[in-house]
């Protein structure tokens, strides 16, 4: 081999090792350019959701370290106007969405169904009686519309001067709305009674309150960990056949799990049980279309250990096949 060859060959290595260093190692391990890019999701709204979108989120995010949630209640009305300001990515929300939301590109996709219920205060004087009698859509609007049952001996039929004493949401809220549509009424702002903020608050005043009634959504009506109703309130049960009494199969309210089957078995009424939504204005990006996409399939085996019902199948796949 002359020495000229020799030369050649070695300017040729060099370059082969300058090509390699700069194409083909490519970044180096654990930079930039191998993460995976961040992202974050925002998510407001309806009280009724956020038990369910915490427990999903945290799934989704372990599966997806990539991917990150900020999650906040408020209200389903609170999550709606997120949403459509741009405020949030995501609002939650426990009613339909109304025309003018939908103008404005409310895109909403159902994810579970839960449902409102009536409570009491855990030592109302007259527990027994109540359960006994339990609610009708008719009673319910007399106690929250037309104000024109007061008192205990007029809901039960019993002597008698207590007064009821009504809480309501203060917030604009899919559980107000629910409230008032199975007591024969239209919207939320219909509704009589001491406003509250929030599911929590509203609980809480009842449970301070050994007169006092009110609605919850069954996430804060029961307690999550157990099961059993949030001590210091009692579930109202609901009149089916309104002939004034809970007959045992109308009775289902022990715990969550047995309301859960009969929100299911669609025993319970819609309303106040409903579907609940995820919304985004517009059309959905490919981040949160895949969140949906999860949701609707792997994520539902997580619908039942969070206290909800699930969607029907055909529900799912009308959602699924939307996302196309």
């Amino acid at each position: 081999m002359t020495e000229r060859t020799r030369r050649q060959l070695r300017r040729t290595a060099s370059l082969l090792v300058i090509i390699t260093l700069l194409f083909g190692c490519g970044a180096p391990s654990g930079s930039a350019g191998d993460a995976p890019r961040q992202e974050t999701i925002s998510i407001s709204g309806a009280f009724a959701l956020l038990p369910m979108v915490s427990l999903w989120a945290e799934q989704y995010q372990a599966l997806n370290p990539n991917v990150r949630f900020d999650i906040q209640g408020g209200g389903a009305g609170k999550g709606m106007t997120d949403v459509l300001s741009g405020a949030v990515d995501i609002a939650m929300l426990s009613r339909e969405a109304r025309a003018e939301e939908t103008a404005r590109g409310a895109t909403l996709v159902p994810v579970v169904i839960d449902a409102v219920v009536g409570v009491v205060n855990a030592d109302n004087p007259h527990l027994s009686a109540i359960l006994a009698v339990g609610l009708t859509p008719e009673l319910a609007r007399a106690i929250w519309i037309e104000r024109t049952v007061t008192t205990y001996g007029q809901w039960l039929g019993v002597g008698g001067d207590d007064p009821i004493t009504v809480y309501t949401r203060a917030d604009a809220s899919g559980a107000g709305e629910m409230w008032a549509r199975f007591a024969g009424g239209a919207t939320q702002e219909e509704l009589q009674g001491i406003g509250v903020n929030g599911d929590p608050g509203l609980a809480e005043a009842v449970r301070q309150d050994r007169l006092g009634v009110g609605y919850n959504n069954i996430a804060f009506a029961y307690n999550p960990a157990t099961g059993e109703p949030t001590p210091g309130l009692r579930v109202i049960p609901l009149d089916l056949d309104g002939d004034g009494a809970i007959r045992p199969d109308e009775d289902f309210y022990a715990n969550k799990a047995t309301i859960i089957d009969a929100i299911r078995r669609r025993v319970y009424p819609f309303p106040p049980a409903r579907e609940l939504y995820l919304v985004t204005k517009g059309e959905p990006g490919p981040t949160i279309k895949a969140f949906y996409r999860w949701i609707l399939t792997d994520g539902q085996q997580y619908v039942a250990q969070a206290g909800y019902a699930p969607l029907t199948q055909e529900q799912i796949d009308a959602a699924l096949a939307k996302l196309q």
